[in-house]
């Protein structure tokens, strides 16, 4: 066949923009496309291999012998392509690819492809970019008019493989998994949920976090249709979906981007530069244009073919620094002989930009665990341009905090309030996440100290803790019902702990903190500015108490929320509070709808004329053992809980 006899998919202004590293949609051009050209019907393939000798594309349809369909440069750039007569989606394909000395590389998969083969098969499956019949016009024009960072945003994050699998243990595919995963989030009144990386990848144990396939939701659940359905469905439920993206690295399988036309193509040649150190990955070379360009498209991918609301890009700070987990020696000092990684600053910077300008109604998440500055401030005011931060800080304070005894809390009182002498430098995402249940880390509830009934009081205060605090929220499945075990990629979660009276109480709790925190602005309308949060008292360390207000944008609307960090009732305890009147009891995490003692203030407490806190009323409270109590004055409309 002679591929010079039809016409070229590329145009001027494709070459052009794709040869600047500035084409936005550069998927709609490399990768496999069933389409009619010189009105034959078949599929054009396109890669970029600048450095390549020849390049063919191969498969089953040709005995996967390269002399058949030889690839053709489309303009100077290292472009190629080639159009296929008589051939639809469903085909499996690679590239045969002769390096700049003529050397046969392994055969590499499409890093455009659409589909991929079911691991352990690696092969490319033709599908291109059909329409969809999107059923979630509803959410996409509510999403246009919600102000994100005002609104409530609580995260369920989960794996898609071992949420829930089949009786034989097999995986449930996308459209199983949305069935049953949208009524329960609904239920439980989580906004979004945020998925692990769905992109495809060759090793289970990564997760997700060593994608390869990275235009191809994995074929372990289902094909691209299966995951628009899936996306639909929590749509039509009124849940967002964020996907975690992974630009940081990628492994260096030989049919993926490690050496993808015989050279260093996608990441550095000198390994301290190119590879990362902890998890023997590659490290894309976010100087190159063409690398730049390939992974904002596919971030815009994701958002444009698939209508997901969020992405959350993992691993930031290993992007950011030269030295990351670098020993002296190791690592290249950037043009002015620092640490920073001035390339992946810039890329980050022009991600943002462009997602933003593209999908302003979407938002992105940062994985950031440094002190780096001005994550999620915009990029023309200095900033990375991310519209949110994970407050990693908050995460490991409260953990180590609650992981005491009771007796040395007041020694460690300072590590519960140190997240406020920063929060208001960032916009941020408080995270439970599934980092902190693994590598013997222990699950949530098996973080908590004390006896069976204190590790359950604990955990139910650390989830008051995280829906009180300034920040927007997010929990890893299993911690929703106090899953004991430390999370299994390999099985599905321990259902059956719903059937336990105290996990299911756990389970109603954050049921009811999500009902409280979407259903009253104090408690989110101040997530992401000053003043959403005042401490009422933070140095009460000798009875290991905290009280605080959360204030919405009306200067009448705030909640008082009062925490008793020890296994003692604190009788008597008074608090100053703005205004005077009757303050019902929102929520008592001792409430025996969620496993605890029934201990508290009978549903409500009345202000005295007694100056406290710097207000000139106060109220005495009950402070059950290991609780959290929300009130707010009854002249403020109510919140129904379950």
């Amino acid at each position: 066949m002679d591929p010079s006899r039809f016409t070229s998919s590329f145009g001027d202004l494709d070459l052009h923009l794709l040869g600047e590293g500035r084409h936005l949609w550069a998927y709609k051009k490399l990768g496999a496309h069933p389409q009619t050209v010189n009105e034959i019907e078949g599929v054009s393939f396109a890669v970029w291999a600048p450095n390549a000798h020849s390049v063919s594309v191969v498969g089953d349809f040709n005995g996967w012998n390269g002399s058949h369909h030889p690839m053709l440069p489309a303009g100077p750039n290292g472009f190629w392509e080639t159009f296929v007569p008589a051939l639809g989606p469903g085909e499996l394909y690679k590239f045969e690819i002769h390096g700049p000395d003529g050397t046969l590389l392994p055969l590499k998969a499409d890093p455009f492809a659409f589909r991929c083969e079911r691991a352990p098969g690696t092969a490319s499956i033709v599908y291109g970019l059909p329409a969809y019949a999107w059923s979630d016009g509803a959410w996409m024009e509510r999403r246009q008019e919600t102000k994100i960072h005002a609104a409530p945003l609580s995260i369920y994050e989960l794996h898609l493989g071992s949420w829930r699998r089949r009786p034989d243990g097999s995986f449930m595919n996308y459209r199983e998994i949305a069935a049953d995963l949208a009524p329960y989030v609904s239920w439980l009144g989580f906004t979004h949920v945020q998925l692990l990386p769905v992109m495809e990848h060759p090793y289970d144990p990564s997760w997700g976090y060593q994608p390869l396939g990275m235009f191809a939701p994995t074929s372990r659940f289902g094909g691209p249709e299966d995951f628009k359905a899936f996306v639909d469905t929590l749509h039509r439920a009124g849940i967002g979906v964020i996907l975690d993206w992974v630009p940081a690295h990628f492994p260096e399988d030989a049919h993926g981007l490690a050496r993808f036309d015989g050279t260093h193509l996608y990441e550095h040649a000198d390994p301290r530069q190119g590879r990362h150190m902890d998890w023997g990955t590659l490290i894309y070379n976010y100087g190159r244009a063409e690398v730049q360009n390939y992974l904002i498209a596919n971030a815009l991918f994701w958002l444009d073919q698939y209508h997901v609301d969020g992405l959350r890009v993992d691993a930031v700070a290993s992007m950011l620094y030269l030295d990351y987990s670098r020993k002296a020696g190791q690592w290249i000092p950037n043009r002015q002989g620092g640490r920073e990684n001035l390339e992946a600053v810039a890329f980050l910077r022009r991600l943002n930009e462009v997602v933003y300008a593209q999908f302003p109604d979407a938002f992105t998440v940062a994985e950031e665990s440094t002190s780096w500055p001005g994550v999620s401030r915009p990029t023309d005011k200095g900033g990375l341009g991310f519209g949110f931060k994970w407050d990693m800080g908050w995460m490991h304070d409260t953990l180590r905090y609650l992981g005491e005894g009771m007796m040395a809390r007041p020694h460690h009182h300072d590590e519960i309030t140190f997240s406020m002498l920063y929060h208001n430098t960032e916009n941020y995402v408080l995270p439970l996440s599934h980092d902190e249940v693994v590598h013997g880390k222990r699950s949530l509830f098996g973080r908590m100290q004390g006896e069976p009934w204190e590790r359950f009081a604990n955990l139910r205060l650390l989830y008051a803790w995280l829906f009180a605090h300034g920040g927007k929220k997010l929990l890893f499945m299993g911690g929703e019902f106090a899953q004991e075990r430390e999370w299994n990629h390999d099985t599905a979660l321990a259902w059956d702990l719903l059937n336990v009276p105290a996990n299911k109480g756990v389970h109603d709790l954050l049921r009811d903190l999500n009902g409280l925190y979407r259903g009253l602005p104090a408690l989110h309308e101040g997530d992401c500015k000053p003043g959403g949060f005042v401490w009422i008292d933070c140095g009460d360390r000798f009875n290991s108490v905290l009280t605080l207000l959360r204030r919405g944008s009306e200067p009448d609307d705030f909640v008082a929320v009062a925490f008793n960090l020890t296994a003692s009732p604190q009788n008597g305890y008074r608090i100053g509070v703005p205004a005077p009147g009757r303050y019902e009891e929102l929520l008592n995490t001792d409430s025996a709808h969620y496993g605890g003692r029934n201990l508290g203030n009978l549903g409500s407490v009345a202000t005295e004329p007694i100056p406290a806190h710097g207000f000139p009323q106060s109220l005495n409270l009950t402070l059950p053992p290991l609780s959290a109590i929300f009130l707010k004055p009854e002249s403020r409309p109510a919140v129904q809980l379950s």
